[in-house]
């Protein structure tokens, strides 16, 4: 940026050169010829002529007035005249620098107002052209995610209220039956409890996606740094998805450098390794292995978590950290969830100055986090 401004400086600069040379030959010339050339005469005798009839004076007077006052101050005449010239000059030169302002201000009125019309400055001004053309590009493209993300949460809204009436119904027709056969088999009895126990959480689950979309539009996220023991949180973790590991017949293997602590928020953290860890867990293939793993590279720990299965589509590997965006957008609402998982977690490595990325090839998906160890 600072070359690109340096040519259009050198540019400015060139052409004032060329207006002060241009000031300069056309003052040289009006000297030559007004006074001291072919028009000299003429224009002293019109002068003369002027003082004898506008204010009467003899014509030997007449001309020692012109003498005085022209003759014998030619250097001062000459100066005043360039600096007259230069101003002039200079004037119509500034039209010139006017229209790179007017033609930059023309171009952010169209990225305020979002036309379609592409942004054409100047030849001078062609990198502040693309600059504004980039920008432009850049918000309509978050427009468009934006007004996509806007989309998937209604629809989502709409499938959870729907989804919502189904449990709901349930619970109420079985406690209904309870209700109205008090002298119904105990065993039938526990059996329509469980089911109305079941209903009831699949209820809950569902309510709190709606609080999760409430949450994550009126979220902002606070930190509560502490030395953050990364070895021991994968640890524990990986403790307390055994029931889902044992539900998946899979398994766990935690690697960790030794003491490895990092400035960080334990509980927003958490979550963060928690929503990958629960994608790894839907996603992995029978009797495999999930692996999580963290090292440190120069100034940053490498957290990464590793399944075997189903690899993610590139055209989607680029959406999954997108809010709302669901994965799949068939599965049901009961392995779904809102799709603010990975999201929410985007947003919290960033608060920590960190990176989260996602690769998958040959049947293995890895989630990889960067964190500052400082």
């Amino acid at each position: 940026m600072n070359k690109q401004f340096s040519q259009l400086k050198r540019k400015m600069i060139g052409q004032v050169i060329a207006i002060s040379i241009v000031t300069a030959v056309l003052g040289l010339i009006i000297y030559y010829i007004f006074i001291d050339g072919i028009l000299q005469a003429p224009f002293a005798e019109l002068f003369v002529m002027g003082l004898q009839t506008f204010w009467d004076i003899e014509y030997y007077e007449a001309v020692g007035v012109y003498a005085t006052i022209f003759r014998q101050n030619k250097t001062l005449w000459l100066a005043f005249g360039f600096i007259v010239l230069l101003l002039i000059v200079f004037y119509f030169a500034l039209s010139r620098f006017k229209s790179y302002f007017i033609a930059i201000s023309k171009g952010i009125d169209a990225l305020a107002a979002e036309s379609t019309e592409r942004i054409a400055l100047p030849d001078e001004l062609d990198f502040m052209e693309r600059k504004l053309q980039s920008v432009k590009d850049t918000l309509k493209e978050r427009a468009v995610l934006a007004q996509e993300a806007e989309q998937r949460k209604n629809d989502l809204v709409v499938y959870l209220a729907h989804d919502i009436k189904t449990p709901l119904t349930s619970v109420i027709g079985y406690l209904s039956l309870l209700n109205e056969a008090k002298d119904m088999p105990i065993e039938q009895r526990a059996k329509y409890v469980d089911i109305t126990l079941d209903k009831a959480h699949r209820l809950e689950q569902l309510i709190d996606e709606f609080f999760e979309i409430t949450r994550f539009n009126l979220q902002t996220i606070v930190l509560e740094k502490e030395q953050l023991n990364l070895p021991f949180m994968l640890m524990q973790l990986a403790d307390e998805f055994y029931p889902l590991f044992e539900a998946g017949q899979l398994q766990a293997e935690v690697d960790a450098v030794e003491e490895l602590t990092i400035p960080a928020d334990p509980d927003k953290l958490g979550r963060v390794f928690n929503n990958i860890l629960k994608n790894a867990v839907a996603y992995s293939s029978p009797n495999s292995v999930i692996y999580l793993r963290a090292r440190t590279e120069k100034d940053n720990a490498i957290i990464t978590i590793e399944n075997t299965g189903k690899p993610i589509p590139p055209s989607k590997l680029e959406r999954i950290f997108e809010k709302f965006y669901r994965l799949d957008a068939s599965r049901g609402t009961q392995t779904g969830g809102a799709g603010l998982g990975l999201a929410i977690s985007k947003e919290i490595v960033v608060a920590h100055g960190g990176t989260i990325s996602a690769t998958s090839s040959d049947n293995k998906t890895v989630f990889s986090v960067r964190l500052p160890l400082n």
